[in-house]
């Protein structure tokens, strides 16, 4: 029975089912567009959305029975149990997992152009390491994806807000937060608006913003791409704009202490913001749309990097310097809520503007991912049949993917941008470990087939994203820790009771 669980697919069957004219999907996308989609997932998520709890971190609450100022101490600046700020030392985090990144990104490049098959991590598993790992990683991948886009939906929320607050319109509390607040709801002048824990209320707009691109989604993968084209240019403009107008009200006193809470919170600010970068790993899922995915794809995955670490070291460094750091504490919109503190009026708004497009394009590629891996592991059987139905008109997953969009929207409703990020940061790392070690084994197992692209200085590439993807995985709290288990342990049931028994790779073994 252990050898059946580890059997892989063959790369070249692989290829010649995603031919099956039933699901074929339509290839439009070229490295342009590719590129495009990379910096739309990357940027419209952690320049707007979570950087501010990376840089101020979040305090635990406790009981005033307790020996708080102690307690609070201890767990506070501990890697495994609080979560420290980085505080300007941000710029640094995001050099840590730019360089992480820089390796999982040659092997995940490596790996598209090899094999360029839709479902990313899960179909590259699935051909190196059997179908028990591809499954782990696939079920990874689905909490990976839902649970970033409902982090970066929260934000969307929450600039939303702002820019109906621009325009006085106030609507009720209660329809614009999520119903679970872990640190309380306050106003910019310190007056409590919600105490911390559960409430009566919903985050309509984060609901909303969710179906409305799936139902985009649905329509066509190359009006997607067009439709983010747009955006991502006008969001790069923002943070253009910001940069260029900020910097000179920067006050350099706010850069010291520059490190407050040493390695411990540089290490905890990367693996929060971590899932930020994950846009290069969503242009590996749409390796079936592309036109010619031996030459587009690794230059899509790399572009998408180097511009987005410039663009990210930038405003965090621009950010920090223009108010305390601690001021940022668990903000869903901390740029555009800095210009709104400081009275920087007409900046404010189209950064504001630059921000919502941003996390439009953000959702909107991640929704395609997640998509897209369902379809791949419905198409092997490992998950039923439905999910990889193809639309007759449009040729896009569209049940997968509308699956996908209310399996988003209705806890984006719920829960607070913290929670949500760290969640979906264990998911990001563990599948890049997965994909680094993909590349040894293909090295060692299939050295002569054929790499349009080939990782550069032999074996440092996948050993450096493994030994890294390890390090910042250690920097995240036990809770994530114990959610990600209890994620995976009913992922097993699932694999077990059900897609053991009717996937294709077993159908075929029986038929043999």
């Amino acid at each position: 029975m252990g050898s059946k669980l580890f059997r892989t697919r063959n790369i070249d069957q692989l290829i010649a089912d995603s031919e099956n004219p039933e699901r074929r999907l339509k290839k439009t996308l070229g490295w342009l567009s590719l590129t495009s989609l990379g910096i739309g997932a990357v940027i419209g998520s952690g320049i707007f959305t979570v950087v501010g709890t990376a840089i101020a971190g979040q305090k635990l609450q406790f009981s005033s029975v307790l020996n708080a100022p102690l307690l609070e101490y201890l767990i506070y600046h501990s890697a495994s149990f609080g979560r420290p700020g980085a505080g300007p030392a941000i710029a640094l985090s995001f050099v840590l997992v730019a360089v992480v990144c820089g390796f999982a990104a040659l092997c995940y490049a490596e790996l598209a152009a090899m094999i360029p098959i839709a479902g990313s991590a899960y179909t590259y598993t699935y051909a190196t390491m059997g179908e028990l790992i591809a499954w782990i990683i696939g079920w990874d991948l689905i909490l990976e994806y839902a649970v970033s886009n409902m982090a970066v939906s929260v934000g969307f929320s929450a600039h939303i807000v702002d820019l109906m607050d621009w325009f006085g319109i106030h609507p009720s509390l209660r329809w614009i937060t999520p119903a679970y607040l872990p640190s309380g709801l306050t106003d910019f002048q310190g007056n409590t608006l919600y105490q911390p824990g559960w409430h009566f209320g919903f985050n309509v707009p984060a609901f909303v913003i969710v179906l409305l691109l799936t139902f985009v989604l649905v329509r066509g993968i190359r009006e997607s791409a067009e439709t983010n084209n747009i955006m991502v240019l006008l969001k790069i403009v923002a943070i253009l704009v910001f940069v260029g107008f900020a910097a000179r009200y920067i006050h350099p006193a706010n850069w010291h202490p520059f490190a407050p809470n040493g390695w411990p919170g540089i290490l905890t600010g990367g693996s929060i913001i971590f899932f930020t970068y994950i846009g290069f790993d969503s242009v590996s899922t749409a390796a079936e749309e592309t036109k010619n995915p031996q030459r587009d794809l690794p230059i899509g995955i790399i572009a998408t990097l180097v511009v987005c670490t410039l663009l990210y070291i930038a405003v965090v460094v621009v950010l920090t310097g223009l108010v305390p750091w601690q001021t940022l504490l668990d903000d869903a919109a901390p740029v555009v809520n800095t210009l709104k503190k400081l009275h920087f009026t007409s900046i404010r708004l189209i950064v504001l503007l630059g921000a919502l497009m941003g996390m439009i394009s953000s959702l909107l590629v991640f929704q395609l991912g997640q998509a897209r891996v369902w379809f791949a592991m419905s198409r092997d059987g490992l998950l039923p049949q439905i999910f990889g139905r193809v639309h007759p008109r449009f040729r896009t997953p569209d049940f997968s993917t509308w699956m996908a969009g209310f399996l988003v929207g209705i806890p984006a409703g719920m829960l607070d941008i913290g929670t949500l990020a760290d969640l979906s940061n264990i998911g990001t790392l563990f599948a890049f470990a997965l994909v680094a070690a993909g590349v040894l084994i293909l090295r060692y197992k299939q050295p002569d087939r054929p790499r349009s692209f080939r990782a550069p200085g032999g074996l440092l590439a996948p050993i450096m994203t493994i030994l890294t993807c390890v390090l910042l995985m250690a920097g995240l709290p036990i809770t994530n820790w114990i959610r990600f288990f209890v994620w995976l342990a009913i992922g097993l049931v699932i694999f077990f009771t059900y897609s053991r028994k009717r996937s294709t790779l077993n159908a075929s073994a029986r038929n043999c």
